[in-house]
Parts: structure tokens; C-alpha cells; sequence
């Protein structure tokens, strides 16, 4: 599955991943998955955050969508009957990230409850790791999922196509288990976007590291002092600021803010240093480089910032395609 959350849903990019060889378009945002819709993307469409509130949208518009409460199915299967639909459910369970999952004790009675539901239909099992809690996917924890999914296709006498061992994450113990098991599915979005694994962030060879660059402008360009000059109180966003004294030297504001990106997300191309930031202004010691009104200063992103940067609205998107 190619994750496209990062990238707004933008159907270019997820056109691109589907080019690629993805077999599915993964989102946890329903807007993106209908925007991507109405670009004519023909695919199937997984949504991987279910809200109580939303499924009768989600009936209409997914193929697919990760669940872990009975009662957000129960409302699922309820409209599904009502658009004469069989709605597919991957049932997310709890392997130590403490993220979305049912513990696995208690997964065989939702299977059971989801059993007596006509429109829907439980396709596989999956769970995510080091996400928010950081615990890394391995050899114990897909065995224990690979487990858990030939109990439950014994215990039920179902058949569960999709095992769904993780994300972008889960690169470095795919590359290196003797055996997968019955993992068959990863959910897959940094890895693609920006060619690297996640728990180290160590590049994936055959990737591009730099597809996607952030172009800012410079507004300002002078020789200042490096020390503010005045009482110190917090600053815009509540903080104390430091400041190094590197005497006078030349500093550089460009047309980007905490607004638009996370300041910590950017990593400048050329030898510059951030120096700090506000909602409307990042502040750079420009060093050697002589950069003049009007000029243009380029930053690689990391997830963080491409998150950012795709989705406001104050950022320009140019698409570039390469043969």
C-alpha cells in the first residue's frame, strides 16, 4: 500500500506510486481519498483512520478501512446494507506501540461480534509499530501476528488474505528475516516519498533522497548583530530564546515561516544555518554566500516537513516529471 497522507492526497504523486507498482492507496484522511477519487485514480482506496462519524462517507468513497471498535463496524455495516455494499474491514490489533489496536486477548471476540455483521466482510489483520511509541518492528513481534492469524482462520474458518505487518518502519527487518511468515502487506509512505527507512533513517538504495525540494525566497539580506539588544521575555510562542554571540555578521529572512513548515524539518542545500524563526520569517546566518533580495535559497525535507509543507495552502506545488 502507498501511503499518501503526506502528500495531501495529491493524485500526482499517488498516480506516480501506483506507476510505481503499489497495489493499493492508503490515507488516513477521507478528503484526500475522495479528492483522489475525483481525479479519476483507479485503484483501490484504504482509509486508515475509521471515524464513527463519518461512515457513511466512508462506505461511499473506500474500499477498505482499518477498524478496532465493534461499534464504529456496527455503523459501517449498517450503511454499507443501506448502499447495497459489502464493506472490507482490516481489524488493527495492539502489539506494544500503543497506537490503534485491539489487544489480543480480546480479538477473537470482535471477529466473533464482526461475524453477524451481512455487509461486512474482515479481510485481514494488521498492526503498527514505531509510531508512537517507537517499538521496532521484528522477528518476534510479525511472528506473533502471523500466529494470531492462524488462530483466528482456524478458530473461524475464514480466510485472511491480508496480514499487514507495519509501515515504512518495517524495511530494515523485511530486508533481513529469514522468513516473513504470513506478512504480506506493508503500509508504505516515507519510505517511497523520501527513500529512506524510519528507524534510523538510513537511505534505501535504488531511492531518491530529493524528491522533493522547498524553494523560499529571500526578503531580507543584511549585516546585523548576532545579539538581540534589550530585556529578554518569551518570545511568540512562549519560549525563552538564547542567543550565541558570533558578532556582527550577515543574516538572511526568507518568506517562510512556522506557519507554512517546522524550521527543525528543513536542511538547507547550501551552507547556510538556520538561526531561528517566526509564524511569518525563518532567519538564517548566510555565511559566505552572498544571497541578494529576490534570490533563491533550496531545502530537502524530512517527514516532518513535507507533511507541513503539502499541506499548507501558503506553499506552492510544481510537479516535474522525469523520463
Amino acid at each position: 500500500m502507498g501511503v499518501s497522507k503526506a502528500i495531501l492526497g495529491e493524485p500526482a504523486i499517488a498516480k506516480a506510486m501506483l506507476q510505481g507498482g503499489v497495489e493499493f492507496i492508503a490515507d488516513s484522511h477521507l478528503e484526500n481519498i475522495i479528492k483522489m477519487r475525483n481525479a479519476g485514480l483507479l485503484t483501490r482506496f484504504v482509509l486508515l483512520r475509521t471515524a464513527l462519524s463519518q461512515a457513511e462517507s466512508i462506505v461511499q468513497n473506500v474500499d477498505i478501512s482499518l477498524n478496532t471498535e465493534i461499534e464504529t463496524v456496527g455503523k459501517l455495516d449498517h450503511f454499507a446494507n443501506a448502499q447495497h455494499k459489502i464493506h472490507q474491514i482490516i481489524v488493527m490489533v495492539e502489539l506494544g506501540d500503543l497506537r490503534e489496536g485491539i489487544l489480543p486477548c480480546n480479538l477473537s471476540q470482535f471477529i466473533e461480534q464482526t461475524s453477524h455483521l451481512s455487509n461486512i466482510e474482515v479481510i485481514g489483520i494488521g498492526c503498527n509499530l514505531a509510531c508512537y511509541g517507537g517499538i521496532k518492528p521484528n522477528n518476534q513481534k510479525m511472528h506473533e501476528l502471523s500466529e494470531l492469524t492462524n488462530v483466528l482462520e482456524q478458530d473461524f474458518r475464514i480466510r485472511l488474505p491480508i496480514v499487514s505487518g507495519g509501515n515504512s518502519a518495517n524495511y530494515e527487518w523485511y530486508k533481513s528475516a529469514p522468513k516473513v511468515e504470513r506478512i504480506n502487506n506493508l503500509r508504505i509512505g516515507e519510505s517511497i516519498l523520501l527513500g529512506c527507512e524510519t528507524l534510523h533513517r538510513d537511505p534505501i538504495p535504488g531511492l531518491h533522497a530529493n524528491a522533493f525540494k522547498l524553494i523560499a525566497e529571500v526578503i531580507e539580506s543584511k549585516q546585523k548583530p548576532s545579539l538581540p539588544n534589550g530585556e529578554i521575555s518569551q518570545d511568540a510562542f512562549g519560549n525563552i530564546p538564547t542567543f550565541l554571540d558570533r558578532g556582527i555578521h550577515h543574516r538572511v529572512i526568507i518568506a517562510l515561516g512556522r506557519q507554512d513548515i517546522l524550521p527543525s524539518s528543513l536542511k538547507p542545500e547550501d551552507d547556510l544555518e538556520i538561526l531561528g524563526s517566526s509564524s511569518d520569517h525563518v532567519v538564517l546566518d548566510s555565511k559566505h554566500l552572498d544571497l541578494k533580495i529576490g534570490s533563491e535559497v533550496k531545502f530537502d525535507l524530512d517527514y516532518g516537513g513535507l507533511l507541513a509543507a503539502m499541506t499548507s495552502p501558503f506553499i506552492q506545488k510544481k510537479f516535474v516529471e522525469f523520463s
